[in-house]
């Protein structure tokens, strides 16, 4: 298991940095910063790492944010996990030739296993971010919508979540939509389930997180990783308190 990182986040959609809440694209905050500077001040704050997301790609096809990412890192030191509509691996070889540490792969993860894996042994493990976003469905089942989390598929998380194990994924993120932008804290019942089901894979939770104490609670768990939005971007967390949790 890698050490634990924190990954502050930085959604953009057409071209401003924003925040969906639960994944509704009709409800999203917008803030006036922009994304590059959010990037500079989070590197500044101590962090090693970005979680960078094409909002319109991850809904459209067509990553739009490659000047972005360059700069990013260009011009500071953080490392870059990217993603929002990767459909080919065209798409994942051109994400990387731009600078990317890792490239974050969600719809085509779901609907194409089978591609991804393949994807995984060439470019290597440590180069790809799977990630299983769900819902809860009416009959308590995960549920993993795709397309920018607009459309259901009727796929399995656990089932999924084995496949990729046993195909050697070494980096999965799971967002609990339900959570994401409500400042409501962690699904910590659904860490718990991933940590012990695929326990050589590094797990990064998502969605929810308040407070230092949300940090330290999924990192008990034995999550890798936490991705941390909306809690950085309205102050109810430092840069510097998250990545004072990373060091404990």
């Amino acid at each position: 298991m890698t050490d634990f990182t924190v990954y502050p986040a930085i959604d953009v959609r057409e071209g401003r940095v924003v925040r969906l809440h639960k994944g509704d694209y009709d409800k999203e905050t917008r803030y006036p910063t922009e994304p590059l500077d959010v990037a500079r001040d989070y590197a500044a704050g101590g962090a090693s790492w970005l979680h960078l997301v094409d909002l319109d790609a991850a809904r459209a096809g067509g990553y739009t944010l490659t000047a972005l990412l360059r700069e990013v890192v260009s011009e500071t030191a953080l490392s870059v996990q990217t993603g929002g509509g990767v459909r080919s691996k065209q798409d994942v070889a051109a994400l990387l030739e731009a600078g990317a540490a890792r490239v974050v792969i969600g719809s085509l993860a779901v609907t194409q296993p089978e591609t991804v894996t393949s994807w995984i042994e060439e470019f290597g493990a440590d180069r790809i971010t799977v990630a299983l976003d769900a819902r809860t469905g009416e009959d308590g089942s995960w549920v993993l919508p795709t397309a920018g989390w607009t459309s259901d598929s009727a796929t399995d998380l656990a089932v999924l979540l084995s496949h990729y194990a046993r195909s050697g994924l070494a980096h999965a993120l799971c967002t609990d939509i339900g959570r994401d932008g409500t400042l409501a804290g962690p699904n910590l019942n659904l860490y718990t389930f991933l940590t012990r089901a695929v326990p050589d894979v590094a797990v990064q939770a998502s969605g929810g997180a308040r407070h230092a104490a949300d940090v330290r609670g999924v990192r008990k768990l034995g999550c890798a990783g936490i991705i941390l939005g909306k809690a950085l971007l309205e102050g109810r967390l430092t840069i510097d308190e998250a990545i004072a949790e990373e060091r404990r």
